[in-house]
């Protein structure tokens, strides 16, 4: 029998964040401060990785300015486990702060879970290892189809069927790709290869780019004679179509570009206007 659906996942999060609840209440928005010590993270917390350097940013932040955004709780037992917000919490830990603000609210486990992925994912606040693992288990676990994690997430189908490609290359890779050695066009081009973790290896110590990996896997998974020809001898077609890959890869959303005697376009499509102002964000350099 297929999963009951919490009927809060497809407003998005700010709709839960902004929902108080009964009985909790001790300002006027429904927001509680509760002593920071009488919270704990979530065992299931899809988000492994917490950059020092970006946590220690936050928490200078916090120590001026205090938490903006309230974090989301659910009672256990006397105690209070975070559904959203980890690492405020951890950052206000490192500012000594007391307390934090935070939204009380009563969940399962499944939906706790579930809004705890979803939320990174909207944050973009998890790796692409984190981020394939998050689009599998609410498939897996939970009973969301691609399109409609698509549609909820505001994601491309193709971008969330590559992600969770990555889950399948060897522990070794994945970890290389978590930190960030491995670019998504080298893992990518390495999903399938016998040879993945050897070649991983090679592209971070000879800084190897993704069209020379994709050419060595192409040879190595089906030998030809000759050399491999130069970029130039095989056209700007492969290059565009490797470009559209990364850029779409990289945001999320479907590329087009077109290119003809050195001058062209990129065509970014988007679907809402909360990926328009993503878009917006990233163009100018400002927080995503």
């Amino acid at each position: 029998m297929p999963r009951r659906r919490s009927p809060g996942l497809g407003r998005g999060l700010s709709a839960l964040l902004g929902d108080a609840t009964p009985g909790e209440t001790t300002r006027p928005d429904g927001v509680r401060e509760i002593a920071i010590a009488d919270i704990t993270p979530h065992p299931g917390q899809p988000r492994r990785h917490f950059d020092d350097e970006a946590l220690a940013e936050l928490a200078a932040s916090i120590g001026t300015r205090g938490v903006l955004q309230p974090i989301v709780v659910r009672p256990v037992g006397d105690r209070f486990q975070i559904v959203a917000g980890e690492r405020r919490w951890r950052a206000a830990q490192a500012a000594r702060l007391h307390s934090i603000p935070a939204i009380v609210r009563v969940f399962d486990e499944g939906t706790t879970l579930e809004i705890a992925l979803i939320e990174n994912i909207q944050r973009e606040q998890l790796n692409a290892i984190e981020e394939g693992e998050a689009y599998r288990r609410l498939i897996d676990e939970h009973g969301h189809s691609p399109d409609a994690l698509g549609k909820m997430l505001h994601k491309s189908r193709s971008h969330i069927a590559n992600l969770m490609r990555l889950v399948d290359l060897p522990a070794a890779v994945r970890a290389l790709i978590a930190d960030g050695r491995l670019q998504m066009g080298h893992a990518r081009a390495l999903i399938g290869f016998e040879g993945a973790e050897q070649l991983a290896q090679k592209i971070v110590a000879d800084g190897l780019s993704v069209r020379i990996v994709e050419a060595i896997v192409k040879k190595a998974k089906k030998p030809v004679t000759g050399e491999f020809k130069s970029m130039s001898e095989r056209g700007s077609n492969a290059d565009i179509a490797l470009l559209e890959r990364q850029l779409g890869d990289l945001l999320g959303l479907k590329v087009a570009i077109s290119h003809k005697n050195g001058a062209g376009a990129v065509n970014v499509s988007y679907a809402t206007l909360d990926q328009l102002d993503m878009i917006c964000q990233r163009l100018s350099g400002g927080p995503v």
